[in-house]
């Protein structure tokens, strides 16, 4: 048997059943190579998404063991301006919306660099993160923050309880999704929340990535595709219940959702039964949904094979803009190489002068731009566009052609 298959739902232990959608065997889409590494053997895994009938949780049907992914992590949050100013935001939501009477201690499951902590020290709340990334703990330590290096298990709820008391806030961003054992994690957030304090998750919205084709969000970080019905059937049975949800432009458009305990003291918005009401409309819940989506995305990756085919019989030299996660599970899928595109640019320093896992493009500074522009730019940061095509606009004056791959590849004018 498979050691990493998955034979129950995270969320409700049901057994599942099998894939609706497989992309085949792929490396670790943040696992990119140095050159001296480019022979040797890559770890592969199967991605592959089943469904729940009990509980209506979309997963992946493999796990890959956490240490392989996250021990040394080269996503960092703070690279993008976007996020720069989206998680400044989020922290002065978060502290508004607090009914903590004096909110004391705000702690960020997966904190990255410290972003979000950053944000809440300078509104003046007590911040303390989680990450089980050394080198990102590390830096948000030297830095000045509190950080501890582990995972969100019992035995860090009790240091946060010792050292801090309990925690008025707690988020996760684009975290929770990445987490095998949910339930043991709702039960230490249940555990280290104040009475009337607020957990707070973001994480890409399933509804948008079926609606909009946005396949590249499948990846093997990414755990569990969250509808909110799924996530109500889980904090359920651990004492917790959404009060609010809203909707946020990150990763071309993710949910934000709020709980507290039950019972607590924010009453439930009616935005809560209004997106479970567009996730029934939607048809999240019923199979020939999920063998609609697998469909459609067999039919993007021909077009998208065919649209690089054909530039390429033309001359045309193909680059990349970023080198996220969703840009090699693109990558792969579609079996491109650096014979069909010759480069990837990306603002991460800790990714460029690197190789991408499978496909191995080298991926380089933004300055390659200017030293050897390419006909045509695929921007794989897609939710990022607007940010880069702005930094990277003297390519567009000189005939460079923006592109956005999904969900059919189209020139930005």
């Amino acid at each position: 048997m498979d050691q990493h298959k998955k034979s129950n739902c995270r969320y409700c232990n049901t057994p599942l059943s099998e894939p609706f959608l497989e992309l085949g065997s792929m490396p670790l889409a943040n696992s990119f190579l140095k050159k001296e590494e480019l022979n040797d053997k890559e770890f592969t895994c199967p991605l592959s998404l089943v469904y729940c009938e009990t509980c209506s949780l979309v997963q992946l049907s493999h796990v890959v063991p956490a240490e392989l992914m996250f021990s040394h992590y080269l996503y960092v949050s703070s690279t993008s301006a976007t996020f720069r100013e989206h998680f400044k935001d989020y922290a002065k939501d978060a502290i508004a919306r607090s009914t903590a009477s004096g909110t004391r201690l705000a702690v960020d499951i997966g904190s990255n660099d410290g972003l979000l902590l950053h944000n809440f020290v300078k509104e003046g709340i007590n911040a303390v993160g989680v990450d089980p990334a050394t080198n990102l703990s590390d830096q948000a330590n030297e830095e000045g923050l509190t950080s501890i290096n582990r995972y969100f298990d019992a035995e860090c709820v009790r240091i946060i309880t010792e050292n801090h008391g309990k925690a008025d806030i707690i988020t996760a961003n684009n975290v929770f999704a990445h987490i095998d054992d949910s339930q043991s994690v709702c039960k230490n957030v249940s555990d280290l929340l104040s009475d009337d304090g607020m957990f707070i998750i973001e994480f890409p919205s399933l509804h948008t990535m079926y609606s909009e084709m946005f396949f590249d969000m499948i990846y093997h970080e990414h755990l569990s595709y969250i509808g909110l019905e799924a996530l109500q059937h889980l904090y359920r049975n651990h004492n917790l219940e959404i009060f609010d949800v809203i909707e946020t432009s990150a990763h071309g458009g993710s949910r934000r959702v709020f709980a507290q305990k039950i019972g607590a003291h924010n009453e439930v918005s009616d935005n809560v039964a209004e997106t479970l009401e567009a996730e029934f409309k939607a048809c999240l819940s019923q199979n020939f949904k999920h063998t609609e989506f697998a469909e459609a995305v067999s039919n993007i990756r021909t077009n998208l094979r065919t649209f690089v085919s054909e530039a390429k019989k033309q001359g045309k030299k193909i680059a990349g803009y970023g080198a996220p996660a969703k840009g090699n599970t693109i990558i792969n899928y579609c079996n491109f190489n650096s014979n069909d595109i010759d480069y990837i640019v990306d603002d991460n320093a800790l990714k460029q002068n690197m190789f991408t896992p499978g496909a191995h493009i080298p991926v380089f500074s933004s300055k390659i731009l200017h030293d050897d522009p390419p006909d045509m730019l695929i921007i794989f940061a897609w939710n990022f566009a607007e940010e880069i095509i702005h930094k990277i606009h003297f390519l567009q004056e000189s005939g460079t052609q923006f592109i956005i791959p999904l969900p059919i590849p189209r020139i930005i004018e």
